[in-house]
Order: structure tokens, then C-alpha cells, then sequence
């Protein structure tokens, strides 16, 4: 019995670990600001940048970058996904409305906005657990580049500015699909 059971959970591991390298971005959902349960696969063949943010953060001012980002290459195939996260330091506590209200008054964001998510820790939303691959998030604007095929492509820590992120961005929209 003990030897079937080892099997058995030898086969769970191989599976595990099969799907996380064969998962992409698009095998995930969450939820929008709105509260409707969105399908990431609704990015098939885009370029996205997945940002956690939050409103009171010393990098809030981002968001101005991230919409001018989205703005000047969404017709290009780029989308920016923001995900509101209060998990460092309390600096996204609003409500969903809130947060929209903020975001779209303050900085006129049109990039797609979701429900806020925990991004590390046992109840981090899985879309994070598959984008950050082990490595903890350290702080709010940790920025990701996802392919077409939804694989990242790189990873940004929060002092990197998306102006800077514009000759990853030109590259991952120039390569083929």
C-alpha cells in the first residue's frame, strides 16, 4: 500500500509540474472591477503587461505611464491588466468603486482594471503564483510582460518606470506570432 501511494503521489507531482510549464496566462480567470468573472484567454495573441498597483503608493504615479503605455501601442496588440493589491503596507484599501473612481478621475485610465487579489501567500490569486514562478512580489508595481502566447517574457521590478519598458514592449510586439 505504501508503495501505491507513493506512485500515486509521484504521478500527482509529474502532472503538477507538467501543467505549470505548459500553463499560460490564458489558462486563468479574475474577476473585474465590476465584479464579472473574466476569462484571460480573452488575450489570446496580445502582448500584455500585468501590473499589481495601488492608489497610495509611492509608484501610484505609474499609472500616468502605464495609460500613456497602453494608449500608444493598443492598436499594436499591447493591453495593460491592472490588479489592485493591498498587501503592502495598506496602500489599496477602496472598494472596487473606489478604486475605479480613482484611477479614472485621477489618471484617466482605460486599461483593463480587475478586483483586487492578494499576489503573495497562501491565498494569492493563482494568476500570480503562475506569473512570478517562486519569486515573491516585493512591493506594488511589479510589472510583467507576457507574449502573445501568454509565457512571460520578463519581469520588472517596481522602480523600473514604463517609459522604460518601451524597447521590450516595440520587441515583444514586432516578434511573430
Amino acid at each position: 500500500m505504501k508503495r501505491t501511494g507513493l506512485f500515486l503521489s509521484l504521478i500527482a507531482l509529474g502532472l503538477a509540474t507538467a501543467w505549470a510549464k505548459t500553463a499560460t496566462l490564458h489558462d486563468f480567470k479574475a474577476k473585474t472591477l465590476e465584479g464579472k468573472t473574466q476569462s484571460l484567454s480573452a488575450y489570446k495573441g496580445k502582448i500584455l503587461l500585468v501590473v499589481n498597483v495601488a492608489s497610495r503608493c509611492g509608484y501610484t504615479p505609474q499609472y500616468e505611464g502605464l495609460e500613456a503605455l497602453y494608449r500608444d501601442h493598443k492598436d499594436q496588440g499591447l493591453v495593460v491588466l491592472g490588479f489592485p493589491c493591498n498587501q503592502f503596507g495598506g496602500q489599496e484599501p477602496g472598494t472596487e468603486k473606489e478604486i475605479k473612481e480613482f484611477c479614472s478621475t485621477r489618471f484617466d485610465v482605460t486599461f483593463p482594471l480587475f478586483s483586487k487579489i492578494k499576489v503573495n501567500g497562501d491565498k494569492a490569486h493563482p494568476l500570480y503564483g503562475f506569473l512570478k514562478g517562486g519569486e515573491d512580489i516585493h512591493w506594488n508595481f511589479t510589472k510583467f510582460l507576457v507574449g502573445r502566447d501568454g509565457k512571460v517574457l520578463k519581469r520588472f521590478e517596481p522602480k523600473v518606470r514604463p517609459e522604460d519598458l518601451e524597447e521590450d514592449v516595440q520587441k515583444a510586439l514586432a516578434a511573430k506570432p
